[in-house]
C-alpha cells in the first residue's frame, strides 16, 4: 500500500531536519518542497523544490498533506500565514513525531506540529498546534506549550510551566518550574529564566 504523498513548505535548513525526521516516522512520501522562485527545481538531500506559494492552489488538487518546513527564532509570522493558508486550501497537516523521540501517551501535541529526534514530551504535557519540539528538547510534565512556539535544541521546560502563543525559548535555555511566558516571548540562547514574563518579552542575557 502506497504512502499518502506529502508536500513540504519551506526549503531552507529547517526542511532538512524535517526531512529527516518524515523519513525515519515512515508515515508519508514526500513530494516535493515549496520554494522561492529562484530555488524551484534544486534539490535538497534528495528531494526537489517542485513549486512555489503561489502554486498551492493548483497543489491541492494534487496532494491532500501538506507540512510547513520553514523554521522559527525572530518571528512566528510566516508559520502563522503558511499554517491558516494551507488549512484555508483544504490541506490536511500532519503531526510528525520522530521515533528517536519519548511522547507519554498522556501527552497531547497539535496539528502541524514536528517533535524531533531525541526529544521527550512527559505526561499531562500540551502541545499546541504548528509548533516545533526540537532535537533533544524537554517539555516536562504538565508543561503547555500554546500554538506558534519554538522550543528549540536542548532547552528544557520545566513542570508546569506555559508557554505563550508564537513564543520562542533558544537551545539549551531552562525555563524554571511552574513560571509562565506571555505571548510572543523570545528567549534567547543558554539563559535561566526563573521568573514569569510578560507578553512581547525579549529575554536575551
Amino acid at each position: 500500500m502506497s504512502k499518502p504523498g506529502l508536500i513540504l513548505v519551506g526549503a531552507g535548513g529547517h526542511a532538512h531536519a524535517c526531512i529527516d525526521v518524515i523519513e525515519q516516522q515512515g508515515r508519508y512520501q514526500i513530494a516535493g518542497l515549496i520554494g522561492m522562485p529562484d530555488e524551484v527545481d534544486s534539490l535538497h538531500i534528495g528531494y526537489s523544490v517542485i513549486a512555489t506559494d503561489a502554486d498551492l492552489h493548483e497543489l491541492a488538487g494534487q496532494y491532500r498533506h501538506a507540512f510547513i518546513s520553514v523554521g522559527q527564532i525572530r518571528s512566528p509570522d510566516v508559520r502563522i500565514r503558511l499554517y491558516f493558508r494551507l488549512l484555508e486550501l483544504g490541506f490536511q497537516l500532519p503531526t510528525v513525531i520522530s521515533p528517536a523521540a519519548y511522547v507519554s501517551r498522556h501527552a497531547t501535541i497539535g496539528v502541524g506540529s514536528i517533535v524531533m529526534h531525541g526529544a521527550v514530551v512527559n505526561a499531562g504535557a500540551e502541545v499546541g498546534d504548528n509548533c516545533i519540539i526540537n532535537s533533544r528538547a524537554l517539555v516536562e510534565h504538565d508543561a503547555i506549550v500554546e500554538a506558534n512556539c519554538h522550543i528549540s535544541t536542548g532547552a528544557i521546560l520545566n513542570g508546569n510551566t506555559r508557554v505563550g502563543a508564537g513564543s520562542y525559548v533558544g537551545s539549551g535555555s531552562v525555563i524554571r518550574e511552574g513560571i509562565a511566558l506571555g505571548e510572543g516571548c523570545m528567549v534567547g540562547m543558554g539563559l535561566s529564566v526563573r521568573h514569569s514574563q510578560a507578553s512581547g518579552t525579549r529575554f536575551v542575557g
